[in-house]
């Protein structure tokens, strides 16, 4: 489905962006798979090749402009073209409101959207003069539920859904489609870090499916959009969360 496509992933190294990378190299793709997390995303690559597949590994930051520059330049360099952007990357610090600082507040939209915002300006002229492209942005269901503790990261996603609905309309002339999908609670690796036990249950309990997704549910959404069968869609999001928020 993906066959001979150039993808750009980014938060690549773990959780939805490595699923994505080695679901995308699986279809086919030739991935550049991006992360700040240089030997992590290395290794996401090492997995690819060894599975008969190409891939380039390269350590950026989101919120270093010059760093995502760089990377987009060697991707290029290495397969001369991008057709497909998958703007995953994202931070998720949980902190009360009243006690968020103007640097946490600019750390977190500096990463999870206006990085995403750069990004795609750097890489659609690319796709515009190949004749089109598709850029799948990852924003979050909590821009729909609004809980406590994640105010300025809902900002980010909110933003995140906003910027994909004007780039659709923006770029879709030039037959670059840009969608966003809005994933539940999936079960990650770093999720041990912030999720109890009891947390868990209680997602499954409140989800009209009674288990926990992991990353590779997102990572089939993600496949969709990039691909041929999501040809008569732009500016749409859609919600990746087994059925916990309905709208």
């Amino acid at each position: 489905m993906l066959k001979d496509k150039v993808a750009l992933i980014t938060g690549a190294a773990a959780g939805i962006g490595e699923a994505t990378a080695l679901l995308f190299s699986e279809l086919g793709a030739k991935v550049v798979a991006v992360d700040r997390d240089a030997e992590g995303v290395r290794q996401v690559a090492a997995r690819i090749e060894a599975a008969g597949g190409e891939a380039l590994a390269l350590a950026a930051d989101m919120a270093d402009l010059s760093s995502l520059r760089a990377a987009v330049d060697s991707a290029t360099a290495r397969f001369l073209r991008l057709d497909i952007l998958v703007n995953n990357a994202g931070i998720y610090p949980r902190k009360p409101f009243l006690e968020v600082t103007e640097a946490e507040w600019d750390q977190m939209l500096d990463i999870n959207l206006k990085g995403l915002y750069f990004l795609t300006q750097m890489v659609a002229p690319g796709m515009i003069a190949n004749g089109g492209g598709k850029v799948v942005n990852i924003s979050s269901v909590t821009f729909f539920v609004g809980p406590p503790l994640l105010s300025h990261y809902v900002a980010s996603k909110g933003g995140v859904i906003g910027v994909s609905r004007t780039l659709a309309k923006e770029l879709g002339p030039q037959k670059v489609y840009v969608n966003c999908i809005t994933p539940g609670a999936i079960q990650t690796e770093s999720e041990k870090f912030f999720v109890t036990e009891e947390q868990s249950q209680w997602f499954i309990e409140n989800q009209s499916l009674k288990w926990r997704l992991k990353p590779m549910d997102v990572a089939h959404v993600c496949s969709f959009l990039a691909g041929p069968l999501s040809d008569g869609m732009t500016g749409q999001t859609l919600n990746v969360d087994a059925g916990w928020v309905l709208y």
